[in-house]
């Protein structure tokens, strides 16, 4: 069984991803699960599929990461 922390850090991930999807479309739940936790493998990846300024992705990642309570 998982600690009451555990389940809430993955409950605040699930809710990370769904506004990831709402920002940037094109992220499927399996590209997003394999970047959990790695957040500059995340802004690559999120450059290498937008071509958007990585600055840019930094600053919607701390907002939306704010807003779900999302730590990495």
């Amino acid at each position: 069984m998982s600690s009451p922390q555990a389940q809430q850090a993955r409950g605040n991930w699930k809710q990370f991803k769904g506004r990831l999807q709402e920002a940037w479309g094109a992220l499927t739940n399996d590209d997003l699960d394999r970047y959990e936790g790695r957040r500059e493998q995340l802004e690559g990846f999120i450059q290498e599929k937008t071509g958007e300024a990585r600055e840019a992705i930094r600053k919607r990642l701390d907002e939306l990461s704010e807003e779900a309570q999302y730590r990495f």
